[in-house]
């Protein structure tokens, strides 16, 4: 097992460390760097990157990196980990989805060397940490005011990607195209197969999320061998494949009265939520145009006339059987003290 070269810095096999990789100064003269743990177990295997904050304001991912290290169980036998719980800094310390001159770190991929501070970014996590990788996982929410039922996106039509997004385990899979300037589309071209998982909302932790974000990079990492094997307390269904998804946008603005909830299965022509006026008038009805499952949902009770508000996951098979998937996905991703809660209730 080779020697690890990150920026200056050396990494041998059966160590662990943090380091900041530099990528540039600001105006004031402050660094801007990239905070990076490395977790190398003394066999060869894998290496994994575990990436979380790429956008500034969604925060459940490093929650989840910083919770999933620092369990006392979690212990890599093979291979190596390197989790960078915060992509975009800048972006964290001003809670902003952005980076300094507005661009969105996402789309500015595989990036350079004497560009933006988001091509810098960009071009220092590609060539230093991506480079070194046969996997990824990257973490995100919804945007603001918009909350997502955890999922996983990816290209489905490759077969290790498709196997590594089952293995993960949450309510929902997307088949998601390469969008040009992704992080995802760069590392693809550099032959690592990437996990895009989406759960919970832009500044706010959700519990659920953050649990069934740790369990399913466990999951894979114990895929892949680079964790000790567990015994499930049962083993979860195959999950279904949504093909397409697309927002349902509104037809007047107004105060929003939701009739749905995340993860509910919808049917053509049911009514999602009522826009109304100040005055009590109901404006506008905003129906199910197709049969799936609600994945994402504005959560703001204000909408602008055409503006997103649901995001609906279409699928070959049954929704009513999707449907009660979710639901048993739900219960198996809860923690056992949490579930054990739960079914003492349903006994009651």
């Amino acid at each position: 097992m080779k020697t690890l070269r990150i920026g200056d810095f050396d990494i041998l096999p059966g160590t662990q460390c943090k380091i900041d990789l530099p990528v540039a100064k600001l105006y004031t003269d402050a660094s801007v760097s990239l905070p990076v743990q490395i977790i190398r177990a003394a066999k060869d295997g894998p290496t994994i990157f575990i990436s979380a904050a790429v956008h500034g304001d969604e925060l459940n991912g490093i929650e989840i990196i910083r919770r999933l290290i620092n369990k006392p169980n979690f212990k890599i036998i093979r291979g190596t980990v390197i989790a960078v719980p915060m992509v975009n800094v800048y972006g964290v310390v001003n809670q902003s989805r952005y980076m300094p001159d507005r661009r969105d770190l996402n789309r500015c991929f595989p990036g350079s060397p004497k560009g933006s501070l988001a091509a810098r970014v960009a071009h220092i996590f590609l060539t230093q940490i991506v480079k070194h990788c046969d996997y990824g996982i990257d973490l995100h929410t919804g945007a603001i005011h918009r909350s997502n039922l955890p999922q996983i996106r990816g290209d489905m039509s490759d077969a290790e990607t498709k196997e590594l997004a089952q293995v993960f385990a949450v309510p929902v899979i997307l088949n998601s195209n390469l969008v040009d300037g992704s992080l995802r589309e760069s590392a693809v071209k550099n032959n690592t197969k990437v996990l895009l998982y989406e759960a919970g909302e832009a500044l706010r932790f959700d519990d659920f999320s953050i649990h069934a974000g740790i369990r399913g990079i466990e999951n894979v990492l114990r895929h892949l061998k680079m964790m000790p094997k567990r015994t499930s307390r049962k083993k979860l269904k195959e999950p279904y494949i949504a093909n397409s998804s697309s927002w349902l946008r509104a037809n007047a603005s107004g105060i929003v009265n939701n009739l749905v909830e995340l993860g509910d299965q919808v049917t053509a022509g049911d009514a999602l939520a009522e826009i109304g006026s100040p005055y009590g008038e109901v404006l506008g009805v905003v129906s199910a145009t197709r049969s799936g499952i609600l994945i994402g949902k504005q959560n703001i009770p204000l909408v602008q006339e055409g503006e997103a508000m649901f995001h609906i996951a279409y699928f070959k098979e049954n929704d009513e059987a999707i449907a009660e998937h979710i639901e048993s996905v739900h219960d198996f991703l809860l923690p056992d003290e949490q579930l054990t809660n739960i079914d003492t209730v349903r006994e009651q």
